[in-house]
């Protein structure tokens, strides 16, 4: 059984790793892989962060904001309507009946604004470890 160590260092590789591609994706106009790796880099934080604040294993789900409260975390009404956004493109990334809608959504501007957006939730997330 891995340490509470291990469990939040293999969260938090993870995590920058995604950001990582999704800097990547967007780069090479993969706008809507960026936003789905975007997502995942957020709930990959966050989960380290429930490891490191509850000693237990993080809940099998992926809504961004219900993860954060779940880690303990204070957000502002701001924080809580771009982490709600940001949990749309899990779904939009990877359910047919969504990918066409998401796709349409995700074009350059709207991608750039939410990595450089996610970059900004990363950092202020780092605070909490």
């Amino acid at each position: 059984m891995k340490s509470e160590q291990e469990v939040v260092k293999y969260w938090l590789t993870a995590s920058k790793e995604d950001f990582d591609s999704a800097e990547i994706l967007c780069q090479n106009k993969k706008y809507h892989h960026a936003l789905f790796f975007c997502h995942l880099s957020i709930e990959k934080i966050l989960k380290a962060i429930i490891v490191r604040s509850t000693e237990a294993a993080p809940p099998l789900i992926h809504d961004l904001v219900r993860l954060a409260e779940r880690a303990g975390l204070d957000l502002s009404e701001l924080q809580k309507n771009e982490l709600a956004e940001i949990t749309t493109f899990n779904i939009g990334a990877r359910y047919d009946d969504y990918k066409l809608s998401f796709r349409k959504k995700a074009k350059k501007q709207f991608s750039v604004e939410y990595l450089e957006k996610t970059r900004e939730i990363l950092e202020w997330l780092n605070k909490h470890i």
